[in-house]
């Protein structure tokens, strides 16, 4: 397969903006008028040099076939990635009207391809070396490791009775003790190394006075982190499977040890969410021969996007290892077999009252899952009273929006898209609700991201 047979959309090439501002900055950069010398070759790379405001153009070149998805490389200072240059040059690759012909690359472009080439061809190198002299000093490991699980089960026992300290003296005691008190103990799951609880702790600080019903959901938290705590301090009493969930959970890092698993992967949604020390991207993929669905997480640091993107109605034929742990579903993405290419088939779905008990299935093997990746077939998003919900076609069943995916703009662009009539939805069913994140029209048509 060469590049020149897979060409994205517009919709997926924009998927890759790592902001809103960027997005709309590429797409006047998606036509012709400021280009020359575009080019693109066989091995999955395009190239172009944009005019700029200064007397030099912009030199932009892509990578497509990189295993992380898409690298990119453009002389102008800006630091998102990909730009805004990235990102018209790949609108007007999209095109397909001949404006950017298969061609041999510049000596400029054919540098910085032909130096990714060689770090990918030594890191795998370096990565096969490694995994057969295996760890240096297991024994220096074991030790670490030890001491760890001492620090986690210090600041565990300390957390339980901070839990009991607020229950024995009442729920309206966190409200007046404000968030000091939950970064205080978030920040002594810090020092423990427990990351997983700090992140618990911190979510229990923003619950007080935060509208009706606070004491409710301050107390389903403290319950979950309760348990989480006693998954902890009994692991080795626990199923090895959720004993790993346990331990994930908690923070605990771990490689991604199950069997590769070629298959046809479909990319059914990414999105980024962002706190102030990190931005977390998630894409979704599904299998289309295994019918298994599995989650890539890559991460950057604050303010810059992630170097992983997918963009969404493509399909890798490819290799993911999962991670451990019992309804886990996160997974590392292998080797990549082909360039991706338009997606021909959709996942298969299920109705309302399927996607709702699948969640409650997979909460046995995971109780701290806050929702689970679901498919939903032949819905249409209606009106209920204040809120809105995606209604099944044929059965009187329903599943509710959730908050965060009512006030998103994809809400009205899965509206239009419907226009009344069923679509295919994929997202994530959980207590909240469901969150729409990419759909599907009945009869032929691509993939919508709704994120």
């Amino acid at each position: 397969m060469t590049q020149q047979g897979v060409r994205w959309s517009a919709d997926q090439v924009l998927a890759l903006a790592p902001d809103a501002a960027s997005r709309k900055a590429g797409s006047k950069l998606g036509a012709a008028g400021p280009w020359s010398e575009a080019g693109s070759g066989d091995e999955g790379t395009v190239w172009g040099l944009c005019k700029g405001s200064g007397s030099r153009p912009y030199q932009t070149v892509v990578d497509i076939a990189d295993a992380s998805g898409p690298a990119y490389r453009c002389s102008c200072p800006s630091r998102k990635f990909p730009c805004k240059h990235a990102l018209g040059l790949l609108l007007l690759w999209a095109g397909g009207d001949g404006v950017v012909p298969s061609a041999q690359p510049p000596d400029w472009a054919g540098e910085w391809i032909e130096g990714r080439r060689k770090r990918a061809t030594e890191k795998r190198a370096a990565g096969a070396a490694g995994s057969s002299t295996g760890p240096g000093d297991p024994e220096a490991a074991r030790r670490r490791a030890e001491r760890r699980a001492e620090r986690i089960t210090a600041g565990a026992t300390e957390l339980e009775q901070r839990l009991a300290d607020l229950l024995r003296g009442g729920l309206a005691g966190a409200e007046q003790a404000g968030y000091g008190l939950w970064e205080e103990t978030a920040a002594r799951m810090v020092d423990a190394q427990a990351s997983g609880l700090a992140a618990r702790v911190r979510e229990l600080g923003a619950i007080p006075s935060s509208g009706p019903g606070w004491p409710v959901r301050l107390l389903e938290e403290c319950a979950l982190l309760h348990l989480l705590d006693q998954g902890w301090l009994r692991r080795e009493r626990l199923p090895d499977g959720l004993a790993a969930t346990v331990r994930s959970r908690i923070g605990l890092s771990a490689s991604a040890d199950g069997p590769p698993v070629r298959d046809r992967w479909l990319v059914l949604a990414q999105y980024d969410t962002a706190d102030a020390r990190l931005t977390t991207r998630r894409i979704w993929l599904y299998g289309a021969e295994s019918a298994r669905t599995a989650l890539l997480l890559s991460y950057g640091a604050a303010g810059r996007a992630p170097e992983l993107a997918l963009p969404v109605g493509l399909a890798l034929d490819a290799e993911v290892s999962a991670y451990p742990g019992t309804g886990q579903q996160r997974a590392a993405l292998g080797e990549q077999f082909a360039l991706p290419a338009p997606a021909v088939t959709r996942p298969p779905g299920v109705t309302p009252a399927q996607a709702a008990d699948r969640y409650g299935e997979a909460l046995r093997d995971d109780p701290w899952l806050e929702s689970v990746p679901v498919t939903l077939d032949s819905v249409v998003p209606t009106p209920d009273g204040d809120s809105w919900q995606l209604a099944d076609a044929d059965r009187d069943e329903a599943l509710p929006l959730t908050s965060a995916a009512r006030s998103r703009p994809g809400l009205w662009r899965l509206v239009a898209l419907s226009g009344g009539a069923p679509v295919k939805v994929f997202g994530e069913c959980g207590h909240r609700g469901f969150t729409p994140l990419t759909a599907w029209p009945e009869g032929p048509g691509e993939a919508v991201p709704l994120c």
